[in-house]
């Protein structure tokens, strides 16, 4: 009988593939932590965004790596079937690399436009 993964453990998976992907031409991310988070942090400080992230590049500080987070919930109500929600995360994680290495997406994953 095949095991059947929960969403949030095929979601996991998704990131974990898109990340092994950046990794093999950018190996400078061994050094980057990615996660998932469910939603982001509400920040009681900080105004009200105008959309819901989908994730965030904390920088690397006082001697923390840098981390790149994805946000579940967000990206699964944007985007209804597997695979759109596997080429979401992928997206993501390609604009948040680039933003980490100051580059632009393009240089990141040359089929950037295409997803």
């Amino acid at each position: 009988m095949p095991i059947s993964l929960t969403r949030s453990e095929l979601f996991d998976d998704y990131v974990r593939e898109s990340v092994e992907r950046l990794e093999r031409r950018w190996p400078q991310l061994i050094d980057v932590e990615f996660a998932v988070q469910e939603v982001p942090l509400a920040d009681a400080g900080a105004p009200e965004p105008e959309a819901v992230p989908l994730g965030r590049v904390i920088a690397a500080a006082q001697g923390r790596k840098s981390r790149i987070i994805v946000y579940r919930r967000p990206v699964e109500i944007r985007v209804k079937t597997r695979d759109d929600r596997a080429a979401l995360v992928h997206e993501i994680l390609i604009e948040q690399v680039a933003d980490l290495l100051g580059l632009s997406p393009d240089a990141i994953d040359p089929r950037y436009d295409e997803e």
